[in-house]
């Protein structure tokens, strides 16, 4: 039987007046990790943001908290070679994972990154959903399934958040979605509703913080 994944449904006011209101208050970036016996204290819940290399997370994450240099956006792919943590006030972190796909770094580089990408999701007991962010303009792509696989297998949920969706017509993301629908039929740990946005625009951002702030 097909799973349907429609869009997320916009926030009610005071769900996303909330939601607001924490991503206003402090955000600050608290470290980068570079090995499993880095990560800071599994005290709160986390969500984790993945992609392939210059798909927008830093864009993302910086249209979030409503900070335009929290997370560093570069136009080089592959330069994010940490998991980088920021604190949501008190309340839960946020996780800007290493870009996947395309890296201009060593292959051992690379190799290890992966392998921290692996240990983190399996063994992290306070990670409560990843964001998988996708490039609107061309859908999932064969090493998107890599990282999801990893997810399903690590029994960690993960919802998919379109990125750059100022870049296409309003008629052509439909196709997209489409696509997006398709290929998430193979993966059981995927949250049946996608996210559609835009970091320039602000679409779906009031939509992805409520999503986030209502996870405990």
């Amino acid at each position: 039987m097909k799973v349907a994944f429609p869009l997320a449904p916009e926030p009610e006011a005071e769900a996303a007046e909330a939601a607001r209101l924490l991503f206003a208050g402090p955000v600050d970036f608290l470290k980068g990790v570079v090995a499993m016996d880095g990560l800071p204290p599994a005290d709160r819940p986390e969500v984790c943001f993945a992609g392939r290399s210059n798909v927008g997370k830093s864009s993302l994450i910086n249209a979030l908290t409503g900070r335009k240099g929290i997370a560093r956006a570069s136009n080089t792919p592959g330069r994010t070679q940490e998991i980088n943590y920021f604190t949501l006030g008190e309340q839960a972190y946020l996780v800007d994972l290493p870009g996947y796909g395309f890296a201009k770094a060593p292959v051992a580089v690379v190799a290890k990154w992966q392998a921290l990408l692996k240990s983190y999701l399996a063994g992290r007991p306070t990670l409560r959903r990843a964001f998988c962010l996708i490039d609107a303009r061309h859908g999932i792509k064969p090493v998107d399934h890599e990282i999801m696989t990893l997810l399903d297998r690590s029994a960690v949920p993960f919802q998919v958040v379109l990125t750059k969706a100022d870049k296409l017509g309003p008629n052509a993301i439909k196709p997209v979605l489409a696509q997006v629908e398709d290929e998430l039929q193979k993966h059981p740990a995927a949250f049946p509703q996608l996210v559609v946005t835009s970091s320039d625009k602000g679409q779906g951002i009031a939509t992805l913080r409520a999503i986030i702030a209502g996870l405990d």
